[in-house]
């Protein structure tokens, strides 16, 4: 939350130039306050550890936040038990008429696939474009955010060599910028992915901002529209048995060359367990969100969301 003093404090000049986010008493009197509406869009397979693991990272904040789950239609889920999404979960059917603050996409295990090869590729379409005229920031994970750099900026994808898999560090590029503020310069974050993107797709379009990067991992953060559309590749919301649960997983299947999470483990050895190393930075990277492009931007009237256009 801001801090709140007098607009002519010198103080205040200092933290503004520190990237510190502070408030005059001018403007808090001008803001309206009331829960913010967050729609999640849960195409994880484990749709109970994915709900549990953004639920946390939503929570690291004195925002009230009301929570909505979505899930496909088109797509009948195999690890879920159909009791669980009747009872908690909802369809774009129902939701397409409403506004919200927050929309968030995860990640999908369909990267390797052509998108339009996704049998739920029409719907997720429909409410990506439906997104920018009845959300007021959407915060994409991993495939979700491949997916929505392709349909929005045209912006392609590639199978990696190898799969990227473990923790890998990342550099702040954008300090002033306020999803990243309170970042250190470096910081770590998880991937797990075959597929990466374009990077000078992304960097021959005006309209994306490279945020955060990584030599091994590629672009991280990357936002457009002022932070209206943001595209995380990686997995932040991740818990710290999450990389142990699927690579012991895939070596249970017998799969051949089952990659290492690298920099995961305690000096590498999986009987020392994992070292968590990246939930500071996450928890960071969802109350920014949170705060700065959905709580200080959308309108106290949702149907005046449709005007950020």
């Amino acid at each position: 939350m801001p801090i709140r003093i007098d607009a002519n404090l010198p103080a205040k000049k200092i933290l503004e130039d520190e990237n510190i986010f502070v408030m005059d008493y001018e403007r808090s009197m001008r803001q309206d306050i009331r829960p913010l509406r967050i729609l999640i869009m849960n195409l994880m397979p484990t749709k109970e550890e994915t709900e549990l693991q953004l639920l946390r990272s939503l929570a690291n904040t004195p925002l009230q936040v009301d929570v909505t789950f979505l899930t496909m239609a088109s797509h009948t889920s195999k690890n879920t038990p159909i009791s669980h999404l009747e009872s908690f979960y909802t369809t774009f059917a129902s939701v397409r008429e409403d506004y919200y603050d927050g929309l968030i996409i995860t990640g999908a295990p369909v990267e390797t696939y052509d998108y339009e090869d996704v049998d739920y590729w029409p719907e997720l379409v429909d409410v990506m474009e439906w997104s920018k005229t009845h959300v007021t920031s959407t915060f994409h994970i991993c495939w979700a955010a491949q997916a929505g750099l392709y349909y929005h900026y045209g912006v392609r994808k590639f199978e990696l060599k190898e799969k990227i898999f473990g923790i890998f560090k990342h550099r702040t590029i954008h300090r002033k910028i306020p999803l990243v503020r309170g970042f250190d310069d470096i910081f770590n974050a998880p991937h797990s992915r075959h597929t990466g993107i374009c990077r000078e797709d992304v960097e021959n379009n005006p309209e994306l901002n490279i945020v955060a990067d990584s030599e091994e991992a590629g672009p991280f953060i990357i936002m457009a529209k002022e932070g209206r559309q943001i595209f995380v590749t990686g997995h932040p919301e991740y818990d710290v048995v999450t990389l142990d649960g699927e690579y012991k997983r895939d070596l249970a299947k017998g799969m051949d060359n089952v990659p290492f999470p690298c920099r995961y483990y305690e000096d590498d050895d999986p009987a020392k367990g994992p070292v968590k190393s990246w939930r500071c930075h996450a928890n960071t990277l969802y109350t920014n969100w949170l705060n700065y492009y959905v709580y200080q931007m959308t309108p106290y009237i949702s149907e005046e969301i449709k005007n950020l256009c």
